[in-house]
């Protein structure tokens, strides 16, 4: 399977999904996000794969949401207008809008398979925040976790929304 931001391999009945953007500490966009959901269902799909992985390339696991676009990372009606045809289908089968990265935390919960996540270096924001519907959780001695919402300004994701109050 060829992806453009993630890595997507199977060996053995194991699916490792590896984060792709190691010079950006593998942070997460939303055509990032979409390929993990896409590598998701395809893992559902293929009864030969019993487990998944999900690791990053280079020193980090994932350093959180993309801020190269700006004040616009965060702006709903551009990012609607810019979004894939699937994005849009996943937000009008919600009677909720959630971020990228919510979309993702529902699909992981979803999975018929286990998901381990193999953190080998920071994982911050949307970064930790994506391995809480795993399964099991593997942290590397020298990674850093950080739930940095408020030192930036925002508000948590709304998947954390549907973790703690259901």
């Amino acid at each position: 399977m060829k992806f453009k931001f993630i890595l997507y391999t199977i060996r053995d009945g194991i699916l490792t999904i590896t984060l792709n953007r190691p010079d950006r500490l593998n942070a997460m966009n939303a055509e990032m996000a979409m390929e993990l959901i896409e590598a998701f269902d395809l893992a559902d799909a293929d009864d030969d794969i019993r487990v998944i992985i999900v690791t990053g390339a280079g020193r980090a696991f994932c350093a959180g949401a993309d801020f190269a676009n700006g004040a616009d990372t965060f702006n709903y009606e551009k990012s609607k207008s810019e979004a894939s045809p699937r994005l849009n289908s996943l937000q009008s089968n919600s009677s909720v809008y959630r971020d990228v990265g919510g979309l993702l935390a529902l699909r992981i919960y979803q999975l018929l398979k286990p998901v381990i996540a193999a953190i080998n270096g920071p994982a911050v924001g949307v970064g930790i925040t994506m391995t809480l519907p795993m399964d099991i959780r593997l942290v590397a001695e020298n990674a850093k976790i950080g739930f940095v919402f408020a030192r930036r300004g925002i508000a948590p994701m709304q998947h954390l929304r549907f973790f703690f109050l259901g």
